[in-house]
């Protein structure tokens, strides 16, 4: 039966519009955004299909685009148009930092980095670049490595957070393998760049190790 015959309080578009999106499973969310279903497969049948192909949503919207266009239902407009989705869900989340802003809510940051870096398959280091009263000024990735690891600089973050007349920064990368527990080589290179920004009064507010789930704040930690 199509999703259209099924009784009004049952079809996902309009469970959405009376009760919000949180209210819908994950199937259902992924229905609405295929609209249509295939051969003998409703929109909601073939998105639990997919669920089960990929092993999850998030497995489902990290594929690449091979991966992706190779699935039932799916193709290179759906891959463009899911791709568009998630860039602007990141820049919905790059607002909340937007240049000039003061940093108030510790889980914004955290927000917007995982956001950033946590469904990168290798590992990519940053830093969000603040002025004396926290506003931000800038995020950069400043180091992209592999699966085990980036080569960090201390020479060019001291370089980057000159340009941007910096005077506090939060350092990140995320953790390929999804935990986030600092390692011994995290805690040195923190070191390492903290006193190098000492050199030029640049203080380091925190490290956060963004992996699955929440962040690590090294700062939280007491390692700062």
């Amino acid at each position: 039966m199509a999703i259209r015959d099924w009784p009004a309080g049952e079809r996902p578009r309009e469970r959405l519009l009376a009760d919000g999106p949180a209210a819908l499973s994950d199937a259902e969310l992924l229905a609405i955004f295929l609209r249509t279903g295939i051969a003998g497969r409703s929109a909601v049948d073939l998105a639990r299909d997919l669920l089960g192909q990929f092993g999850s949503l998030r497995a489902l919207l990290a594929a690449s685009h091979g991966e992706f266009c190779a699935a039932p239902g799916l193709g290179d407009a759906k891959f463009a148009l899911l791709q568009a989705v998630l860039e602007m869900g990141r820049r919905h989340l790059a607002e909340q930092l937007t240049r000039g802003a003061a940093l108030a809510d510790p889980q914004q940051t955290e927000d917007f980095l995982r956001a950033r870096l946590r469904d990168s398959p290798y590992e990519v280091f940053g830093a969000l670049f603040l002025d004396n009263r926290h506003r931000v000024l800038a995020f950069e990735e400043l180091f992209r490595g592999t699966i085990d690891g980036a080569s960090v600089h201390p020479r060019e973050v001291v370089r980057r957070a000159l340009a941007h007349n910096a005077a506090a920064l939060i350092l990140c990368h995320n953790h390929p393998s999804g935990v986030a527990e600092p390692s011994a080589a995290d805690r040195r290179i923190t070191e390492r760049l903290r006193a190098a920004l000492d050199l030029i009064d640049v203080r380091v507010l925190d490290h956060l190790i963004v992996g699955d789930g929440a962040c690590c704040s090294l700062a939280r930690h007491g390692m700062l």
